[in-house]
């Protein structure tokens, strides 16, 4: 083989390699956060939990908000609710649902009308809740140590199991790598990702994100790992709202 033709090879052989890596680089890259809006733009976003994400488990003013509640409101109108009863619900059109109490069945049978009127929920349901909390068990302030379903996800054909071994888990929402803490595993018929972890639901003319986690909403014990931990649940948010 001549000389020019062995260079000719070479380069083509690293521009082919190049290529490949930067496709791979590619794939494998985050998709940028989304971005915060100015306050005259923010929509309302209700906020029923059991976590202690507006205030702190004493209820003091000095541990009043978290980053969670911070990451929200970068985006957001965060407007907490205690039950997703039919006057509450009218507040808004998008709910983020996370480890909320046991709901009266009223009051689930007014969410899932809310949703199918064309509403949309992200909900975190964690069937093994590993949040520290100073509060004993029993305690009605302690968040809720599994998620409370007394029928909805069934109702929308879902089926929610509890993990097979405790411990830190990563996965990928909402295009981010995230870290998640004993994470359930999601079936059924709706659409489902990230392993079991994540399901697509729609419900009418509305929409359901579920995720069997809301420990990766608690990024203060779960270190520099879960740095995008936040952005996935503002990006699933997005994702509703876009849909």
């Amino acid at each position: 083989m001549n000389p020019a033709r062995l260079r000719a090879l070479v380069i083509l052989s690293v521009a082919i390699a190049a290529a490949a890596g930067l496709a791979l680089w590619a794939a494998h890259r985050e998709p940028a956060p989304p971005p915060p809006r100015d306050a005259a733009h923010r929509p309302v976003l209700l906020l029923l939990t059991s976590l202690p994400l507006v205030f702190g488990e004493d209820f003091s003013l000095q541990e009043a908000g978290s980053p969670a509640l911070s990451a929200l409101g970068t985006r957001y109108k965060v407007v907490p609710i205690s039950v997703a009863s039919p006057a509450e619900l009218a507040k808004g059109r998008l709910l983020l649902m996370a480890q909320p109490m046991a709901q009266p069945a009223e009051d689930l049978v007014a969410l899932d009308v809310w949703v199918r009127g064309g509403a949309r929920v992200l909900l975190l349901a964690d069937p093994m809740l590993e949040w520290p909390s100073k509060r004993p068990l029993g305690d009605p302030l302690r968040p809720a140590a599994m998620f409370m379903d007394t029928g909805l996800l069934a109702h929308w054909g879902l089926r929610l199991e509890g993990p097979d071994k405790r411990g830190p888990k990563r996965a990928t929402v909402g295009g981010f790598d995230i870290v998640s803490v004993s994470p359930g595993v999601l079936s059924g018929r709706c659409p489902i990702g990230s392993g079991g972890l994540v399901a697509d639901c729609a419900i009418g003319a509305g929409r359901a994100r579920v995720i069997a986690d809301a420990d990766l909403l608690d990024i203060g014990e779960l270190g520099s790992g879960a740095r995008h931990n936040l952005d996935s649940v503002l990006a699933e948010l997005a994702k509703l709202e876009s849909r």
